[in-house]
């Protein structure tokens, strides 16, 4: 019996052994990032190599869904919303797949991101966007299937996939121009309310001129169409250190009603501390 149980255990460390043993990978995986505009996109995907058979038109069939890659379904991210063959996307992942033929491929940037290999049920409500591209001929045999960002502009890209001897370039765009105008307009245009009011607070609680604070504080809650219980209370305390203690209660009031209204004990309790300290009435 004690023989039996130490051949047991030997064949369970034979087993362990193998089991800690660490190959790489046929196809391997590959992340890449890259700032396109102001748009930080990412790719990931896996490599398989050629290993001396015939891709395209063989190994991987014209006129068929691929995934772009093996293994786990090649996967792009955008930090903002993009464009693709004319159509506007949300930020997000999308996976990628084609339908290479001889002379162009079909690219399809789907929703449904998750999971290895092309979809076994097709969903065309899942493609996100849909673009066709040429097929260039390179002059040399690429052996591992990569892709890439290439001709890098301020407002879009292509994500270039080659393989074989084959070349496609999927083009994208990004908002840049957008984001850069909406950030020059707000600059051009001054301080607005956020700004304003995150400098009288700052001015107030490090003791810096309280009547500069004041003056910020007014300009603030003039540009805020309704301001909230948190906004006037800081409007009060301010009120209060420049030495108007009839505008600090009026303020602090006006905060405690909407505190009220929404249920928040905190500030209820700051404000008719504050209400009472200021002999309120």
């Amino acid at each position: 019996m004690k023989k039996l149980l130490l051949v047991a255990f030997v064949s369970l460390l034979t087993v362990g052994s193998y089991a800690q043993i660490n190959t790489p990978a046929p196809s391997p995986f590959a992340k890449m990032e890259q700032v396109v505009g102001l748009t930080d996109v990412s790719l990931e995907y896996s490599r398989p190599a050629m290993r001396g058979r015939t891709i395209f038109g063989n190994l991987v069939p014209y006129g068929k869904v691929w995934r772009t890659g093996a293994n786990q379904r090649t996967k792009i991210t955008f930090s903002t919303d993009f464009t693709v063959g004319g159509k506007d996307l949300e930020a997000g992942t999308y996976a990628i797949f084609t339908k290479p033929e001889a002379s162009s491929w079909t690219v399809y940037f789907y929703t449904e991101y998750q999971g290895g290999g092309a979809p076994g049920e097709w969903d065309d409500s899942k493609v996100a966007a849909m673009v066709k591209v040429p097929v260039q001929q390179m002059p040399m045999t690429v052996e591992s299937f990569t892709m890439t960002f290439d001709d890098l502009k301020s407002d879009g890209a292509h994500l270039g996939i080659l393989w074989e001897n084959s070349y496609v370039a999927v083009p994208f765009g990004v908002p840049t121009d957008a984001t850069v105008s909406s950030q020059i307009e707000k600059v051009m245009g001054g301080p607005d309310a956020g700004d304003y009011y995150a400098a009288a607070v700052y001015m107030a609680n490090n003791d810096k001129d309280i009547n500069k604070a004041k003056e910020y504080m007014d300009k603030a809650m003039s540009m805020i169409e309704k301001p909230r219980f948190w906004q006037l209370r800081q409007q009060s305390l301010i009120l209060a250190k420049s030495g108007d203690k009839k505008g600090a209660i009026k303020a602090a009031k006006a905060s405690l009603v909407d505190a009220k209204a929404s249920k928040n004990d905190d500030y209820i309790k700051l404000n008719m501390d504050s209400l009472k300290e200021w002999g309120a009435k």
